[in-house]
């Protein structure tokens, strides 16, 4: 048992901290910077979207808009919709727009695949419906791509948490500046393993095709282009904003479909889990190690328990982990204010554990399209308005540290 307590402790600690560190490391040690130039490429946008008619109509402004000089076109693709948005697209009349109606709901990989192939520019700009791209953002992207060597450029998602529960504002707030810290130091030293799928660009020449049904196209194409030998980075500089769930129980079902994504991932592109990846250590780090590290809990808990009949040091130990998980499931079930507010943090430790293990669940036992968990309205989500969508107007912000480019 005591081999299986520190087995798991480092495993834990390795995953939160270990990693991080290392990575700290190698961007303070071992930069490799990237040249970034006011270069002015000729950009498509692509914008998947299914059911989007409310905020179509804000978003299609937005992106016309844009204050960026050379944007070719603007490729929107309806990927089944029901609730209008086709019949929406096809009255729109501009010449920078093209609009593509898929008569079936295949998954956004689909419609994506749809626009990439009708893009005619030098770089392909994704977008989603609900972000607000900051003035100059587009700019700030591209000058990226003066450096040959890379081939995708994610902006910096500001998101918006005025209106959250304390456990949510943890999800988004700290753990959201968590991991773009680590995000932004491992593009420092290389690439990153993520990137927000809302808001990021490729070279038009190295666009994969998505397999279908894919749910985490934002890792899957990033992955492939570095696989051919480029760089993907990240610019703290182009903001974009955004809203994620107000309230826990639904951020809980958006990571469940998302850590799910990461089973089907492995699944349809095995490769990323061989030397073939070149950034196999990161990817197994960051991202592996998180959908083993509630099962390692669970095996520090059971292993402290057994232990501590014969020490007071595991005795003490096996409290302390009790009252912490006893913490965090009264923060979620009391909403008691201050209670509410110092749970937060162990609340939102506890929602992701807990969203692996059932994401986990879903790959398995999910009949039909894994996609398809991606488009269903779980209890206690709302759809997302185009009020709520661009409430809370962002405050101009400072230019984000981290990035070390040449």
């Amino acid at each position: 048992m005591r081999d299986v307590f520190w087995l798991s402790m480092i495993g834990i600690l390795y995953t939160y901290v270990g990693y991080p560190i290392v990575m700290w490391v190698l961007a303070w040690l071992r930069p490799q910077p990237w040249a970034v130039n006011p270069i002015f490429p000729s950009v498509s946008v692509v914008l998947a979207v299914h059911n989007g008619a409310s905020l179509l109509p804000r978003k299609i402004e937005h992106l016309l808009g844009l204050d960026y000089p050379n944007i070719k076109e603007i490729i929107l693709v309806s990927d089944g919709s029901t609730d209008g948005t086709a019949e929406l697209l096809a009255r729109e009349r501009h010449p920078r727009l093209t609009t593509i109606i898929l008569d079936e709901h295949r998954g956004k990989a689909v419609a994506l695949n749809a626009g990439v192939a009708k893009a005619t520019a030098e770089v392909i700009l994704f977008v989603d419906i609900r972000p607000e791209i900051a003035p100059g953002a587009i700019q700030q992207l591209v000058s990226n791509f003066a450096d040959p060597t890379v081939g995708c450029v994610a902006g910096e998602l500001i998101l918006r948490s005025e209106a959250h529960d304390a456990a949510s504002a943890a999800v988004s707030g700290g753990y959201w500046r968590y991991e773009k810290w680590i995000r932004t130091c491992e593009s420092i030293c290389g690439s990153p393993v993520g990137v927000y799928g809302g808001f990021y660009a490729i070279r038009r020449e190295l666009a994969v095709p998505q397999p279908e049904g894919i749910i985490l196209d934002d890792m899957f194409q990033p992955l492939s282009i570095i696989r051919e030998g480029y760089r993907s980075v990240l610019d703290a500089q182009a903001y974009v904003f955004d809203t994620w769930p107000p309230k826990i129980r639904a951020e809980f079902h958006r990571k469940v479909r998302t850590l799910a994504g990461n089973f089907q991932l492995f699944r349809l592109a095995p490769w990323m889990l061989t030397p073939r990846n070149p950034v196999l250590f990161r990817l197994v780090s960051h991202k592996v190690m998180r959908l083993i590290v509630p099962y390692l809990l669970v095996l520090l808990l059971i292993s402290t328990l057994t232990l501590s009949g014969g020490s007071l040091l595991y005795a003490a130990f096996a409290a302390f982990q009790i009252f912490c998980w006893t913490v965090a499931l009264a923060g979620l079930r009391y909403r008691i204010p201050v209670l509410h507010r110092l749970a937060a943090p162990a609340s939102a430790l506890l929602v992701l554990q807990a969203a692996a293990v059932v994401g986990l669940y879903r790959f398995l036992f999910t009949r039909g399209p894994l996609w398809k968990i991606w488009t269903l309205q779980e209890p206690g989500e709302r759809a997302t308005t185009p009020e709520t969508a661009n409430s809370a107007s962002p405050k101009p912000l400072a230019p984000a540290a981290g990035n070390r480019r040449a």
